[in-house]
């Protein structure tokens, strides 16, 4: 069983993981300029400046490049973290504490690119990337 004792494969995994789902998010954002659009109504409405939108390019096209390829992991881990941390805030605070209908937390996919992205912020990319760190 010594085969599963391989941190850096683990680390690549959850690299690949949660940098390439969160991607996919960035890139239906970017090929469907109407959604960037409501993200900058819905961040004027709260008082905050509407281009602050491109941000989420940011937090879900470039970070998670940089997860997925390791390059700098640490820091795309910490900026999609940064990224779900504005979301929850400014999009899904009123479903923090519900539950969805087969009794799951309502937040559950948020809260897993939470906190995988702080786990690639606390772990770097191991071995296995483009420039290990």
């Amino acid at each position: 069983m010594r085969f599963l004792h391989n941190d850096d494969l683990g680390k690549l995994l959850l690299r690949l993981c949660v940098g390439g789902l969160i991607l996919l998010h960035g890139i239906a954002k970017l090929l469907d300029p109407a959604s960037l659009n409501g993200i900058a109504q819905q961040l004027a409405e709260a008082g905050i400046p509407s281009f602050v939108a491109y941000g989420v390019l940011i937090g879900e096209i470039v970070a998670p490049l940089m997860a997925l390829v390791g390059w700098q992991a640490r820091i795309g881990g910490l900026l999609m973290a940064i990224n779900m941390v504005v979301a929850l805030v400014l999009f899904h605070t009123p479903q923090l504490w519900t539950l969805n209908g087969q009794g799951g937390w309502a937040l559950e996919l948020q809260g897993m690119f939470l906190f995988g992205a702080l786990a690639i912020t606390f772990l770097g990319s191991g071995r296995m990337a483009v420039r290990p760190d």
